[in-house]
């Protein structure tokens, strides 16, 4: 048997994922020892509670409520706590000793990612983080580590399973979005407070990291234009349905060229994407990060975008790769943030709307909507009219969707403003962005 050097691994939090990381290191040693280069020795498991009741079997004697002891000796530290206070402590501790950080918490890094990377270059140590943003899709060291010598132009992804999976269910079976987030719960996808995935929070974690890594700027989670899925009805799927479109909760970041400078986009938001785009058929639970490039083109990573096990497969990979750079020796790789492009609002994206109103059925409304529409420089490229059934003797209402051409989102905004205020509409039923074309 080959001698390799050890290396000591600090396991932070036992749950779905750092459960299923302890039980295939104690699994797979060797193998994980012929691919690193180095014994990868678990030297501890800090938890709050060692006595409390684990889905996987794993040694008692690993567990400990000794976190600073356990990482202060550690070569490479874990951290799947998840949470912003101590999980940061433990990484600048971790960094400070000198050792690797392998970590898939999104929110921790969304926030004080500039912060972490920095204490990170000062020891010259390294920060992995693949779990962070897609699950067991790799998608960081691609755009870190592939794509270094090519501009990524934009990326779209569909970076949160429990949206998708409720998007989807509503897309194939016609289901109304509470039935199908209870469902969501009943199987574990949804937690029971679903805000943070619902309302895209989770989302636009995952796409301050994408963005922050693809475009080598610091994107602060604030500058990030988030909207949620709750608004989005069964109504709103088939018509979607019936202009060839399917309706997914997308995270934009996207490269903007103005006429004096670059810029970046990043926003999240629920999307019209054709059906013969390939993030259309991304089904179920599963994530899906499409890549546009100035020389490789367009890329799509697809996978489980969660799961103990699943999750537990993308920090190994980390933890690998945090080994074999201590065998190499060196200082670790950093996070470049040189470009330091600028953040701009939602308002300077150009992209196009699909529109559906309520509306007077009486002569002159479309010429009426029409006027509205161009008076900020918004033109129609698609109409689409029906009556809206009523009872007797209530007055008849026509339904009107409509698509734009593209336009600045702020004129668009500033169109359905004045839609929403004229007196031959009666009520803006939905506003929905299409990406994708």
């Amino acid at each position: 048997m080959t001698e390799y050097r050890r290396l000591r691994v600090a396991l932070l939090g036992a749950g779905a994922v750092g459960s299923q990381v302890a039980s295939l290191m104690l699994r797979h040693g060797d193998e994980l020892a012929d691919r690193a280069g180095a014994r990868l020795e678990l030297a501890g498991i800090a938890v709050r509670d060692v006595n409390a009741p684990r889905d996987v079997d794993l040694p008692r004697e690993l567990f400990t409520t000794d976190v600073e002891s356990l990482i202060t000796g550690a070569d490479i530290v874990i951290e799947l706590m998840g949470g912003i206070e101590p999980a940061r402590s433990h990484i600048l501790l971790g960094l400070g000793s000198g050792a690797d950080v392998v970590t898939a918490n999104k929110a921790l890094l969304a926030t004080h990612g500039p912060e972490v990377f920095e204490a990170a270059d000062r020891v010259g140590a390294s920060v992995y983080y693949e779990a962070a943003a897609a699950g067991a899709i790799p998608i960081i060291r691609p755009l870190r580590d592939s794509l270094a010598g090519d501009r990524v132009v934009r990326i779209m992804g569909i970076v949160n399973g429990t949206t998708n999976y409720i998007l989807d269910r509503m897309d194939s079976e016609g289901a109304d979005f509470a039935d199908v987030l209870a469902d969501a719960q009943r199987l574990g996808y949804a937690e029971a407070d679903p805000t943070a995935d619902v309302e895209g929070y989770d989302a636009a974690q995952k796409a301050a990291i994408l963005a922050s890594l693809a475009f080598h700027t610091a994107v602060p989670l604030e500058a990030v234009h988030r909207e949620g899925i709750t608004s989005i009805t069964a109504a709103m799927i088939e018509q979607a349905r019936e202009a060839g479109f399917v309706i997914k909760l997308l995270a934009v970041c996207e490269r903007l060229n103005g006429e004096d400078a670059e810029s970046i986009s990043v926003r999240v938001y629920p999307a019209l994407v054709p059906r013969t785009h390939p993030l259309a058929s991304v089904h179920g639970a599963n994530n899906a990060v499409f890549v546009e490039a100035e020389a490789a083109g367009s890329l799509m990573f697809y996978g489980a975008g969660a799961g103990g096990v699943q999750t537990a497969s993308a920090v190994l990979g980390d933890v690998v790769s945090a080994a074999r750079r201590h065998i190499a020796g060196g200082v670790g790789v950093g996070e470049s943030t040189r470009a330091n492009l600028p953040v701009v609002s939602i308002g300077h994206v150009v992209t196009r709307y699909q529109i559906t109103l309520e509306v007077s059925d009486e002569p002159g409304v479309l010429a009426t909507i029409a006027g509205l529409l161009s008076e900020g420089g918004v033109s129609v490229a698609r109409l689409v009219q029906t009556v809206v059934p009523v009872a007797e003797g209530e007055e008849e209402t026509a339904r009107l969707i409509i698509g734009t051409h593209r336009a600045a989102d702020s004129a668009l905004s500033a169109a359905v403003a004045r839609l929403a205020g004229s007196d031959v509409v009666e009520r803006v039923v939905s506003v929905l962005r299409v990406e994708g074309e």
